[in-house]
């Protein structure tokens, strides 16, 4: 378990972090959401103690996080840090080799890495030479070619085509059922929303919302609903609380101001047909991010 307990981080007379809290378990993927500048880089940085913070602490397994503990750790920052005029494999290796792994092994981490990551045809190329989305999976690459025991990843996403994306989640996914925390910060919730197990939401370098997905998604649940008829559901505007957001014959979607009221709906719908379909729409995180950030 890594723990962050009451982060606080100034710049001068900026407050960048505000008491952060928040924890990342071992075996889940963490997805770290917030606006430009809301404090999440800071927040990675001081896990890894690039930064220090003013006030509060990072534990893993509930105790103080040494040099050789971080030794352990993946880390890719949002800024690419890989050398431009090595080659891929070379490169890899020899980052490998900084964490104690033998050469041999060292080649062989490599190699299954550029050949999940479908960089295998490009490992005798230099860095520099690579399109900006291979230079993000040779990044992703570095940060886990030493089998780190913790992931924390800044922006893992960025400039990444749908396939690579796909590739990079099952990487990503295959560390996480291994055992390890993973954190990971992105812009692009889509991606989030699928692929993590929890969210933290930062904004204005305070917690604004964290917990389990589908516990945010419940306790953030909509009170829009869509319903589908094999008749005419125009009726549905004279029911008291009930607005129609939109309508077409039988299908309307709607929002309702109490479950009795949704209960009222579904009793009259099956008087006037039969109903193909009775649904809630479900929260998306864009939904929520907006909810409590704003």
């Amino acid at each position: 378990m890594l723990q962050l307990d009451h982060l606080s981080k100034s710049y001068g007379e900026r407050l960048a972090l505000d008491d952060v809290s928040f924890t990342v378990a071992p075996g889940r993927m963490t997805g770290f959401v917030g606006g430009n500048g809301a404090g999440k880089t800071t927040a990675m940085r001081i896990v890894l103690g690039v930064l220090e913070a003013d006030r509060g602490t990072v534990t893993l397994e509930g105790r103080g996080l040494t040099q050789t503990d971080r030794q352990r750790f993946g880390y890719m920052p949002e800024e690419r840090g890989l050398y431009p005029k090595m080659r891929v494999l070379e490169q890899l290796v020899y980052f490998a080799r900084l964490h104690g792994w033998a050469p041999a092994a060292a080649r062989r981490n490599a190699l299954e890495l550029l050949e999940r990551l479908s960089l295998e045809e490009r490992r005798d190329d230099k860095l520099e030479t690579l399109s900006l989305g291979n230079q993000q999976r040779a990044q992703i690459a570095a940060a886990l070619v030493h089998r780190p025991e913790v992931l924390v990843l800044d922006e893992p996403f960025s400039g990444l085509d749908p396939i690579a994306v796909e590739s990079v989640q099952q990487v990503l996914t295959d560390a996480a059922a291994a055992g390890a925390p993973v954190l990971f910060s992105s812009h692009q919730l889509d991606i989030v929303e699928r692929l993590c197990d929890d969210l933290v939401i930062i904004a204005g370098g305070r917690i604004a919302a964290a917990g389990a997905r589908d516990e945010l998604r419940e306790s953030h649940r909509s009170s829009r609903y869509e319903l589908l008829l094999t008749a005419d559901a125009g009726w549905l505007r004279e029911v008291p609380g009930v607005e129609v957001v939109d309508s077409d014959g039988g299908w309307a979607l709607f929002d309702v101001d109490a479950d009795a009221t949704r209960q009222a709906v579904l009793r009259r719908a099956v008087e006037h047909g039969e109903v193909v379909s009775f649904t809630r729409e479900q929260t998306t995180l864009a939904q929520i991010f907006r909810e409590v950030v704003r």
